[in-house]
């Protein structure tokens, strides 16, 4: 089932499954923002990526000494949530931790994520409570794909990233053969302005992972540099932007609180560098904001 919310400026769509935003309509200017989910380029829109973020070292992480497999970006973006609340500018959906989830992770755990309207501001909240008698471990983050080119006559290439003021960011690519960061193998992304142009080949070696909190605020600006879209995150150690490939007309920007392995980790996930640590009966909530200019 979907939910929608809408105002007088955006209207917006969650889907049960995957408690995912499905639709971002603006009807000022008449477009969508959000990307379309078309297989032949990716089949999402913005899933939410629990109770990992990327990949573990080959697909494999263990935990009080056992060994446990778990796709890229963890199984709740597959699941069906149930919704919990709905009200004229807000939806929340929950996902229980079952038997299914347990032959992957093992930890009992409640996830509730909650999307809500305000004007043309979107907020995207999770709540991850430990519903078990030991401590979890896990991570957890956004994955929003944003229309680019949105403009017709337009290609990708023409717009632009832009940053809070930056003049540069550090950042390290992924290990192909496993998925899993190269943190030791840093590059220069250079900012004029706290801006860049998006570079037809900037994700030709899959996402551009940046560590250490150096984004809070990070946005898609049309050719002319007018702003499309902002996404704010305040207090996220980590960062991804990612396109499938060159001629792929989205790109993503990807809140993260930790993320995928560093290549060769073979150690217990709660030894995991950034891992989250959540003791019996805690509860972790985190939230970020999408802006549609």
């Amino acid at each position: 089932m979907k939910h929608i919310l809408e105002n007088e400026m955006l209207r917006i769509e969650i889907n049960d499954h995957g408690a995912e935003l499905s639709e971002i309509y603006d009807k000022e200017k008449d477009r969508q923002v959000l990307w379309g989910a078309d297989p032949v380029h990716w089949k999402r829109h913005a899933p939410v990526l629990f109770p990992n973020v990327g990949r573990y070292y080959k697909d494999r992480c263990l935990i009080s000494g056992k060994t446990y497999s778990c796709g890229q970006h963890g199984f709740a973006r597959d699941m069906e949530f149930l919704c919990t609340d709905k009200s004229e500018n807000s939806v929340t959906h929950l996902l229980n931790s079952s038997a299914a989830t347990k032959e992957k992770y093992p930890f009992d755990f409640k996830l509730f994520i909650t999307h809500q309207l305000s004007g043309r501001d979107i907020t995207v909240s999770w709540k991850v409570v430990n519903a078990g008698s030991e401590t979890m471990y896990f991570t957890i983050g956004g994955h929003p794909a944003f229309r680019v080119p949105v403009l017709p006559g337009t290609s990708r290439d023409q717009y632009f990233l832009t940053f809070s003021g930056q003049k540069e960011l550090t950042y390290c690519l992924l290990d192909l053969s496993t998925g899993t960061a190269l943190p030791d193998q840093t590059r220069i992304l250079n900012l004029e302005n706290g801006v860049c142009r998006i570079a037809p080949h900037m994700f030709d070696k899959d996402a551009l992972v940046f560590d250490n909190g150096q984004i809070t605020k990070a946005g898609i600006a049309l050719p002319d540099g007018t702003p499309y879209v902002e996404l704010t995150c305040e207090g996220f150690p980590n960062f991804g932007i990612w396109s499938s490939s060159m001629d792929a007309p989205f790109v993503c920007l990807e809140p993260w609180m930790g993320r995928c392995d560093n290549s060769g980790f073979e150690g217990e996930l709660s030894a995991k560098p950034g891992i989250n640590r959540l003791d019996a009966g805690d509860v972790f909530e985190k939230s970020y904001s999408i802006s549609i200019k």
